[in-house]
């Protein structure tokens, strides 16, 4: 039988592979697709079977599936799953009979959406706003919460003192917990230490250290004391914290001796230092302090004040309690200002689109650099759920460890960590069943990575999340009551819309993303740009003669009402006059055996003419070969995999892709190496 042969090939003896070619047979026989899917996942497939043995079955319960379905799914919800969930509260509450409708409203009525969300969030306010939105001045510059007052931190303590905020976990296996009890009294000694030292309202305090709980306590601290974060990513070299403690003027940082990351001490308070920072509190690193402080710089201990009681101060939902920056991969960043709405817009996606509930463990390596850190604060606090931090770095055993320690109920990940785990098969023989949820976010996801990582927890869905620090969260996602494909989107996200246009402005099914405001968390200044220029000007119309939103990104629309992420615009490129998008490029790809990982780009070649397409690529261990035989390997894959048409002029061999500290490929900066020659 060819399947029992197949499922041999991928590594299972006759006898077991027979077995279950005829368990899978027999339950195709009575049952549609997706019920004889789930029977299997539930039952039959577990992690001790190859991930190849999953995917060679799942292509064959599907081999009869009407594309114009959509995509195949790899999970979908039961009843019973679809009725735990929050959305189903809400849909019940308000009389919805599907998520379409949900979502419909949520757009055409913002202001009763937005009441809805924050009285389920029980958002605090000192003074209730008189409506949820002002639109008076436009959608470009909505007012929300007109009239209130408030502290986003009051939020994010409705939790029982006793029940755990923060896990952290180490490489070396030791979880410590930390009580919503201690987490408020360590957030307001800063506060006190904060007023001791003469900061005062709207002063702007830069936070470069490592996601502890420490840097929670730091965080939550400076916002209940109405001065302003300014998030810098603990990897930045002292050059790329010198420009952003200028933009954003900020009067003192906290940082940390040093680090420790896959047994390499990194230090901290150094780069600090030739940074030219301004003055800074200092916590010692694992290993203790290591560097003299200059003058006038301070030690933890020193600067926290002794009161655990702070009353959070009160101010306008419109004012800043955040800056934190684009990636900046070519030029300056963007400066982006958050506010207290925004931490309501991050609460209300981990509310409702990943089901973040009172007692959930939620883990997702970042740090307060990137707008995850933030968004894993207020998504998790103001839900009463348990912040999950670790460490150290998250491509290894270690970090399947702690996650399967501490209980992790919904795990973020970046898409090439998932890549470093199934290139490893570090996480083999762990035990994932808390999971409820994945999150995906940072960068276009590979369909096998999300496969695989939807297996390891024995089929939970991936939740696939896009958006962008000014948005506060996503503008694309998926949910726990529709059906998940491996690295795709099902909806806009609650609250949020946008029109996919191609280049002469109509709609269409593939094109650049336009969002529709106004939505609670869009952005409306940047410290650095001008605001309208960089979103607005030179935007089409939507379809209907609404103002839209640039976002810059590039999607299209599959059967099914599933999206899928084709990279960005300014990464899309034409090839002998057919337009295509690198993700495209890189994923046609991904099956070459020899190779670990791709970056697309066009080039176009000396004196004019069409763009050359070139690919660097990342070659797997221990391998070998000329770049003749790669390219041939490489244009075989593309051309049955995506177009014939499209023909590879160079493959360059590259020992790492260049990549920001937040794991997006710079793909400016190959372009930049390419023509430089």
């Amino acid at each position: 039988m060819k399947g029992v042969e197949d499922l041999e090939a991928l590594g299972l003896d006759r006898k077991a592979a027979a077995v279950l070619w005829a368990r899978v047979s027999e339950l195709l026989e009575k049952h549609d697709p997706v019920t004889c899917w789930r029977i299997l996942c539930d039952s039959v497939l577990g992690t001790h079977i190859p991930f190849p043995v999953h995917r060679r079955i799942h292509e064959h319960v599907f081999a009869n599936w009407i594309e114009n379905r959509g995509p195949r799914p790899v999970w979908a919800p039961t009843q019973a799953e679809i009725e735990s969930t929050n959305l189903f509260s809400v849909m019940s509450e308000l009389g919805f009979k599907d998520f379409g409708q949900l979502h419909r409203w949520s757009v055409d009525d913002p202001e009763a959406f937005w009441r809805v969300a924050i009285e389920r969030m029980n958002i605090r306010f000192h003074k209730r706003p008189d409506s949820m939105l002002d639109a008076r001045g436009g959608v470009r510059s909505p007012r929300w919460l007109p009239g209130g007052r408030m502290n986003i931190v009051d939020s994010c303590f409705g939790a029982d003192p006793q029940s755990t905020a923060v896990i952290c976990g180490s490489a070396s296996g030791r979880l410590v917990r930390w009580t919503y009890g201690q987490l408020r009294a360590l957030a307001n000694r800063v506060a006190h230490g904060l007023d001791a030292a003469g900061f005062r309202a709207g002063d702007a305090l830069a936070v470069d250290m490592p996601m502890t709980f420490e840097a929670v306590a730091i965080y939550l601290g400076i916002v209940q004391s109405e001065c302003v974060v300014v998030s810098i990513a603990d990897s930045f070299a002292a050059p790329q914290i010198r420009t952003r403690l200028q933009m954003a003027d900020a009067r003192a940082i906290f940082t940390t001796d040093h680090v420790v990351r896959a047994g390499k001490r990194l230090a901290m308070y150094e780069k600090v230092v030739e940074a030219g920072a301004p003055h800074a509190v200092v916590l010692d690193g694992p290993e203790g302090r290591r560097a003299p402080l200059r003058a006038g710089d301070m030690a933890w201990d020193q600067f926290l004040g002794t009161n655990e009681v702070y009353e959070p101060r009160a101010a306008s939902p419109g004012d800043d309690i955040n800056i934190l920056f684009s990636s900046g991969t070519t030029g300056e960043p963007k400066a982006i200002p958050w506010h207290h709405t925004t931490a309501i817009r991050a609460a209300a996606d981990g509310h409702l689109h990943h089901d973040i509930q009172p007692g959930h463990v939620v883990a997702w390596p970042t740090n307060l650099g990137w707008m995850m850190g933030p968004w894993l604060i207020f998504a998790s606090l103001i839900n009463r759920a348990t912040i999950a931090l670790f460490d150290d770095v998250p491509t290894g055993r270690p970090f399947g460890s702690f996650v399967q320690d501490a209980g992790v109920t919904m795990l973020g990940v970046v898409p090439s960590i998932v890549r470093a785990w199934r290139e490893t098969n570090c996480m083999d023989g762990l035990d994932f069943s808390r999971i409820r949820a994945f999150s995906s976010t940072g960068e276009c996801s590979s369909q096998e990575d999300m496969f695989y990582l939807m297996h390891l927890a024995g089929y939970r869905p991936v939740i696939e999340y896009c958006g962008g620090t000014e948005i506060g969260g996503g503008y694309i996602t998926g949910t726990l009551v529709q059906p998940a494909v491996p690295a795709t989107f099902t909806t806009a996200a609650l609250g949020i819309d946008f029109r996919i246009l191609n280049e002469q402005g109509s709609a269409a099914d593939t094109g650049e993303l336009f969002l529709v405001p106004p939505s609670m968390g869009l952005s409306t200044r940047l410290l650095n740009r001008d605001h309208d220029e960089v979103y607005f000007e030179g935007c089409p119309e939507g379809p209907d003669g609404e103002t839209l939103r640039r976002h810059g990104d590039h999607f299209t629309r599959l059967g099914g009402g599933f999206f899928r992420a084709l990279g960005r615009v300014d990464d899309t490129m034409n090839l002998g006059g057919i337009k295509a998008s690198s993700a495209e490029i890189e994923r046609a790809l991904q099956g070459v055996a020899a190779v670990k990982e791709t970056a697309a780009i066009a080039c176009p070649p000396p004196g004019g003419g069409p763009d050359r397409l070139v690919i660097y690529a990342v070659l797997a261990l221990g391998v070998g070969g000329s770049g003749a035989e790669l390219r041939a390997l490489m244009q075989k894959a593309l051309s049955s995999g995506l177009n014939p048409l499209f023909k590879i002029h160079e493959v360059v061999v590259i020992d790492a892709l260049p990549r920001t500290a937040s794991q997006k490929v710079m793909r400016r900066q190959l372009r930049a190496r390419y023509e430089e020659g």
